[in-house]
């Protein structure tokens, strides 16, 4: 000790710390590097999700021509995705579960980028439709895993912050929907493929690079470990130890003491999933294996934890609903009343518009020879101040969360776009109610928090799979959103509009039922 020097620590040495749960490890860890990192990257893989689901709402707006879809054709297509993420939805939570988060991810993201640029070169709707729908299938496995797996990297008291932290980071990957059709899909140019029977036209260009977020991401997520609570929970406590330990080490760039565990001990969590590892383990054979999917999804809707489940999946549908389903037709929709304003028509609700125009209501070249394959600027722009307005969101929600409380948050948001959406069937001023529709669509605003607040309410053993089945009703709420406008757009659009209005509303009296909605968190934990 006393020829040590303060200023430079021995990198060898290391503070051995015994008796700690997992959760007091990982607060031991200063917050650097490799948090900021995987915050990214877990925020770069929702922004990929969204390409794949929400990207497909521009190529709906200008590919009718090339497609011959109709109305519910477009329906179809923007909902087809979501179709995928509710079949495979549980697939992924109990792989995840039970065979790694990061074993997951990884592979889902790069099978979903692939099928993404195979789709930019199908010929019909149906063969687009297929691929749209596998997409859907993989980017849900990314989708619901991501959030447990970047939690389980932070201890409670940072859990939250990170989450959000990557919502704020898929804000900013939100920009990228409008400016990537704005740069790429109102370009001239078209290339005849006579082999595969298309013009391949910029549309298509933009649908094959909605799948580069998840490719980078899945390059990105190759340099990560396992999640350090999955490993210690298969029993594994040495290999978590050592995850512990590399990021100790990229977080203090090797210039400091580093803590060295020499034991973890358990929690009651971490026993519970030790128990169900055991079970896994004594599973063979087909029956053996269904029996255990259904053990590990019954729990959610059993008590405890029965109440909480049903609440988080009915708040993800409305929310989903609004915010993506009623986003399926809103770059369409947008232009129109945009178009139509440059005609002169200045004072008229949004729904008699729609209905007087007629939305597309056939696939016939008849009805083609009008349609266009580009878009107004201003529809362009709006979007991108939608999408601005969810990233200053995100970033504020980040700051005050702690401070108000997840449920203040909640009850604004539901509250204020269900207000809007039911006052676009009434204002006559088409400005005006292109705003009241993008506010509709903020509903996802309060996505982020409901994302935590079901990481925080369900153990290790069962959260991928409550995440995971959560989200599956929230793309239920998509699928029910997107059809509900291609079915009802041209003949009841008063009625969509109120539905998904008062959906919101009721999410905003449910969400005071989610077990301890009340405690705040202090800043300084």
């Amino acid at each position: 000790m006393e020829n040590s020097k303060p200023d430079e620590p021995d990198k060898r040495t290391a503070i051995h710390c015994d008796g700690v749960t997992l959760d007091e490890a990982l607060s031991l860890i200063r917050f650097g590097k490799f948090n900021y990192l995987l915050i990214a990257i877990a925020g770069m893989i929702h922004t990929a999700v969204l390409m794949e689901t929400i990207g497909i709402s521009f190529v709906i707006a200008v590919a009718e021509c090339d497609l011959r879809m109709s109305t519910q054709q477009k329906g179809i297509l923007g909902a087809i995705a979501y179709v995928g993420i509710i079949v495979s939805s549980h697939l992924w939570g109990f792989l995840a579960d039970t065979r790694g988060r990061r074993k997951v991810i990884v592979p889902t993201l790069f099978l979903a980028s692939t099928i993404t640029l195979v789709s930019s070169f199908m010929s019909s709707f149906w063969a687009i439709t297929v691929c749209r729908f596998l997409t859907g299938f993989f980017i849900s496995g990314a989708s619901a895993t991501v959030y447990p797996y970047l939690g389980e990297f932070h201890s409670n008291k940072t859990r939250s912050r990170a989450i959000l932290g990557a919502s704020f980071v898929y804000g900013f990957g939100c920009l990228l929907l409008p400016t990537l059709p704005f740069l790429v899909m109102n370009q001239p140019w078209d290339l005849p493929i006579p082999l595969l029977g298309i013009v391949y036209r910029p549309w298509r260009l933009f649908l094959a690079i909605c799948g580069l977020p998840g490719f980078v991401s899945a390059v990105a997520l190759l340099k990560f470990p396992e999640s350090p609570k999955f490993v210690f929970s298969r029993g594994n406590t040495e290999h978590a130890i050592d995850i512990i330990h590399q990021i100790q080490c990229m977080n203090s760039n090797n210039k400091e003491q580093i803590p060295r565990l020499n034991g973890i001990i358990d929690d009651l969590e971490i026993q519970q999933s030790k128990i169900h590892l055991a079970e896994m383990n004594n599973s063979n054979g087909f029956h053996a294996l269904m029996k255990l999917v259904w053990k590990q999804t019954a729990p959610l809707f059993m008590e405890p934890y029965m109440g909480r489940t049903v609440i988080m999946c009915f708040l993800q549908f409305g929310m989903f609903l609004t915010a993506h389903g009623m986003y399926v037709f809103f770059p369409g929709i947008l232009n129109q009343m945009l178009e139509a304003q440059e005609a002169g028509v200045n004072r008229t609700t949004t729904c008699d518009l729609i209905m007087s125009r007629g939305y597309s209501t056939r696939g016939d070249t008849a009805h083609q020879q009008g349609c266009s394959q580009t878009l107004n600027i201003t529809t362009y722009e709006l979007t991108f101040i939608l999408e601005a307005i969810h990233t200053v969101g995100f970033a504020v929600i980040g700051l005050i969360i702690n401070t108000v409380g997840k449920l203040l948050i909640m009850e604004i948001v539901f509250v204020c776009c269900g207000i809007s959406g039911i006052m676009v069937i009434f204002v006559d001023i088409p400005l005006l109610a292109i705003w009241l529709y993008m506010i509709l669509m903020m509903g996802g605003l309060s996505a982020c928090v409901t994302n935590t607040i079901t990481v925080d309410l369900f153990p290790t053993n069962l959260r991928a799979m409550a995440v995971s089945i959560s989200l599956m009703f929230g793309r239920l709420g998509s699928v029910t959103g997107a059809n509900m406008l291609g079915l009802l757009l041209d003949s009841q659009c008063q009625l969509t509009f109120g539905i998904a209005g008062s959906l919101m509303l009721v999410c905003g009296v449910i969400a005071f039922f989610i077990p301890n909605i009340h405690k705040k968190v202090n800043a300084s934990e």
